[in-house]
């Protein structure tokens, strides 16, 4: 039985202002119009039979991807972090689960922000790859370089095991240009995807020889998840597991690993130069990710709006990254450097680093149309049935106007139905809930006044999401 993981997590730095702390890389939509965990997910159903994915990610995450994948026909079940440890616990803690759907479960272990096209030749790397883990092997996917990449780790490959797959002499961390070039030469390095296949059986079996403390503090977190729904919320002591790479903790040390040299083309989207590679060009080398733009004498240029049409002149090799509340315009030779405008909004305090003008919540989304001192302006999204907890701000009171739907609104000792062009106010102190009655999305304006008006400043007293501590 092929049982897909999904590993969906990363703050994708290298690609901001879209992918953030509050909404990373695999929800980011390239290509088709889907986002790469939507991409990833029908391709693990497609190769598995239909099999429901486990996608292990952040409980931060969790609504976000429920809310992203809601379409599909088969949904994917979750294993929630507290904080990240790295791939080796994320898989030590899947193999775990898949022995408890079936004593012969193989995992087909994917990162969600992974972008293929060639689907087709994937398919056919995945059942190589299953047969060989049917025979004990762990199975890695390298990929067939097409330039002297320094952004990859590679893979020495030796003999043949079968007709598709070689043994695995050794693994290189990501080297220099020079050496990079040596290997494209030699004809017998490959990149390591992050991509797996081993029966749960085999490795589990392998951590118990190569990091045996590490699986019984994992069997110790997993003794006490429990299943709520689609949903395992992994416990607090999770956070204390070793922070390692299944690569460090396993692969690197093991000797029954194998790897085939995949014909299929893929990108890590690592940055955006890479996001840039995997659209289709003009003729003069500019990439756009189906957006309003115009493109004047220039070369090699790659845009990115949402809401505002974006014009270029005379520009070559550049990036232009647009988002309601920030902009990045580089050179694509820098690209990898993007991470340092983040490390610095971070060490600023400056919320661009982690969240969008628009956030995700999991009643629906609120979008910040002005921060000033003394007063906030939002416009709040409510989907129908959902329903904000009963709250209480200490720092601020709260005027909201409906303008669109039915809401049911809870303030104080009250409560009160609104519909279009009403509206209430909300004392600092006064408990009060938001919810939508309504078949429709409950639209309203909300206008905070106070002397603090962050985050923050909530109280939570009950909660349909857990969210109350």
């Amino acid at each position: 039985m092929l049982i897909p993981i999904i590993l969906s997590g990363g703050a994708g730095t290298r690609l901001w202002p879209v992918s953030r702390e509050a909404y990373p890389k695999p929800f980011m939509r390239i290509g088709d119009g889907k986002s790469l965990l939507t991409q990833t997910h029908e391709r693990a159903l497609a190769v598995s039979s239909n099999t429901a994915p486990l996608i292990v990610t952040n409980r931060d995450y969790y609504f976000l991807s429920r809310d992203e994948l809601a379409d599909q026909a088969v949904k994917p079940n979750y294993l929630l972090e507290p904080s990240g440890r790295n791939t080796a616990p994320a898989i030590a803690l899947a193999a775990m689960w898949a022995l408890e759907q079936s004593n012969d479960a193989c995992l087909l272990v994917l990162p969600a922000d992974h972008l293929i096209k060639d689907t087709p030749s994937f398919y056919t790397a995945v059942r190589h790859a299953e047969n060989l883990a049917n025979d004990g092997f762990l199975v890695l996917f390298g990929i067939k370089p097409t330039g002297p990449e320094t952004g990859f780790g590679y893979i020495e490959m030796g003999d043949k095991v079968s007709a598709e797959a070689q043994v695995v002499k050794r693994f290189v961390e990501k080297p220099d240009v020079v050496t990079a070039g040596k290997y494209l030469e030699q004809g017998n390095y490959v990149w390591n995807s992050g991509m797996f296949c081993f029966k749960a059986s085999a490795i589990l079996a392998a951590f118990e020889t190569w990091s045996p403390k590490l699986l019984e503090a994992a069997r110790q977190v997993w003794n006490s998840t429990k299943a709520d729904g689609d949903k395992m919320e992994l416990p607090a002591t999770f956070t204390s597991l070793e922070n390692i790479s299944i690569d460090y903790a396993v692969m690197e040390k093991a000797q029954n690993i194998a790897v085939i040299p995949g014909d299929f083309d893929w990108s890590d989207i690592g940055a955006w130069k890479a996001v840039a590679e995997a659209i289709p060009a003009d003729e003069h080398g500019n990439t756009n990710n189906n957006c309003q733009s115009i493109v004047i004498d220039s070369r090699n240029t790659h845009i990115e709006t949402k809401d505002r049409l974006v014009a270029v002149i005379g520009l070559n090799n550049i990036l232009v990254i647009d988002t309601p509340d920030a902009l990045l315009v580089a050179d694509k030779s820098k690209s990898q450097e993007v991470r340092e405008v983040v490390a610095r909004l971070k060490a600023s305090g400056h919320e661009a680093h982690k969240t969008h003008r628009t956030v995700a919540r999991p009643w629906g989304t609120y979008t910040v149309l002005q921060d000033a001192p003394g007063f906030k302006i939002k416009r709040i999204a409510v989907k129908p049935g959902a329903s904000l907890s009963l709250q209480m701000h200490h720092h601020r009171s709260e005027h909201w106007v409906v303008v669109s739907g039915k809401a049911e609104v809870v303030n104080g000792e009250q409560t009160i139905q609104l519909e279009a062009n009403q509206s209430t106010y909300i004392p600092a102190g006064n408990k009060h809930r938001l919810t939508n009655v309504g078949e429709t999305e409950l639209a309203l304006i909300e206008v905070q006044c106070g002397s603090y008006l962050g985050e923050d400043d909530i109280v939570r007293f009950e909660d349909i999401y857990g969210r109350v501590k």
